[in-house]
């Protein structure tokens, strides 16, 4: 439902009853991203573990040290803006590290299918995003937009590196996507 001024301008749309407040949606963005950079952190983290010294290592470290400065960016607007953290940080700690070790484990391509499937979700999410905050929130927007250039760089670069070749890649691609849209949907909340 839109309102509309005497002068026929559209104005922001009304608030539906029982949704967001702007400062809450505002909020449960800079939280689930948060968590979410911290998650891919860890990923990359569980991956270097078991492909450190393979060829796949300089590329990783790469898209990890894109994902820190990620990282470093939400932890100050955290702070700035005091958002509650996720409550979920120590669970995405451990299930970070285990996903991307896990799929290391299977190989280097199984490593590039999971980053290929994170990334497609989160590039969806960022994009969602970008679009939900419109002009009224132009510098966080911005570093969202930046941010899922690079993550969809990421994804780029796990097709270039054969994650779609993976074996499984279909299941695999599916249970981390869904994965990755359950732990968006728990951290925008808890």
């Amino acid at each position: 439902m839109t309102r509309q001024t005497d002068a026929g301008r559209r104005q922001r749309p009304e608030r539906l009853p029982g949704g967001l407040s702007r400062q809450a949606l505002v909020d449960r963005i800079v939280r689930v991203d948060h968590a979410g950079e911290y998650g891919a952190q860890r990923i990359y983290e569980g991956q270097l573990a078991v492909l450190g010294r393979r060829p796949s290592a300089k590329t990783i470290r790469h898209m990890k040290e894109q994902e820190d400065r990620h990282l470093a960016a939400f932890e100050t607007l955290i702070r700035q803006r005091r958002v509650r953290p996720t409550i979920l940080h120590p669970i995405w700690r451990v299930a970070g590290f285990a996903l991307g070790a896990g799929t290391a484990l299977l190989g280097e391509k199984a490593a590039m299918a999971c980053t290929v499937a994170v990334e497609e979700v989160i590039d969806d999410h960022y994009r969602r995003q970008a679009e939900a905050l419109g002009d009224d929130e132009a510098e966080l927007k911005a570093t969202i937009e930046e941010f899922r250039a690079e993550e969809a760089e990421h994804a780029d670069i796990g097709r270039e590196h054969g994650g779609e070749d993976a074996v499984g890649y279909p299941v695999m691609r599916a249970a981390i996507r869904a994965g990755s849209r359950a732990a968006i949907w728990l951290s925008e909340r808890f």
